[in-house]
């Protein structure tokens, strides 16, 4: 499984959450803690949001320890809401089309989880991706498809509405195949002054998803924040730094929205 995080608040350096905390996202990408696949090592993205509506992108194949323009990149550039995604594959092929974070205009979008069954299903599930979406999906994995599928059921108008409705048209497809537990899944998406976050699965045993705790300077968690605002919010796959205090585990089935330092739960349902 892959790890990912997300960051809103004052601008940063990308480099400061995903290389200078004590467990960073480099360091899980080499050695999870919280994941059935330790080592993370199938490629790597950054998305950032700037001066532009557009987000910035970078990905690439490399193991994200092993790229020199990764860490030249996020120490160079600053940005008050950014993803960055480290991959392990489930199936599917080693390419940068391949690698998260997926983008669409102004929307980027992470996953760590699985389609159970996903190459036998693969056909059907891409039928329910709109004629307008369709050709905009360059790779192979589930976690792009769902996107689109959000995308079809109405993400930009109605965000965690949409991802309920494409959570609920894959666990019917997987009814009627006989795939039990079809679904695995935590997500992270945004349009630029949002972070979504949705941990669920089919089983309701789902992959780890956490907050930084509410009004915690993150200084505490990266020393080179030092002065950093309290209205900074963070969401991990798995905790940058080992004091629990630190972080607060998502809920199983819920849907989190960041935004100007306030985090908001509410039940997440597929329809």
């Amino acid at each position: 499984m892959c790890r990912w995080l997300a960051y809103s608040g004052a601008p940063i350096y990308l480099d400061s959450l995903v290389f200078h905390t004590e467990h960073s996202l480099i360091d899980q990408s080499l050695e999870a803690h919280s994941s059935p696949t330790t080592t993370n090592g199938d490629g790597f993205g950054i998305g950032w949001y700037g001066g532009r509506e557009t987000p910035g992108l970078y990905r690439h194949i490399q193991p994200a320890w092993n790229d020199g323009n990764l860490r030249d990149l996020t120490a160079q550039i600053l940005s008050p809401l950014y993803f960055a995604h480290v991959r392990a594959a489930t199936g599917t092929a080693v390419q940068s089309t391949n690698c998260h974070p997926f983008r669409h205009e102004r929307w980027l979008f992470v996953h760590n989880g699985e389609i159970e069954a996903y190459k036998s299903l693969r056909r059907q599930l891409m039928m329910g991706i709109p004629d307008e979406y369709f050709s905009m999906v360059c790779g192979t994995t589930d976690s792009e498809l769902i996107f689109y599928l959000a995308l079809g059921f109405g993400l930009e108008e109605d965000p965690i509405g949409a991802l309920e409705r494409t959570v609920g048209f894959i666990e019917s497809l997987g009814a009627e195949e006989g795939v039990d537990n079809i679904l695995q899944m935590a997500i992270g998406f945004s349009e630029g002054s949002k972070i979504y976050a949705v941990r669920y699965s089919t089983e309701r045993r789902s992959r780890t998803l956490y907050h930084t705790r509410t009004g915690l300077a993150l200084e505490a968690i990266c020393p080179q924040l030092q002065g950093q605002t309290h209205d900074a919010v963070a969401v991990v796959s798995e905790p940058l730094t080992r004091p629990a205090q630190d972080w607060v585990e998502i809920p199983e089935s819920t849907a989190v929205i960041v935004e100007h330092g306030s985090v908001t739960y509410q039940p997440f349902s597929p329809r």
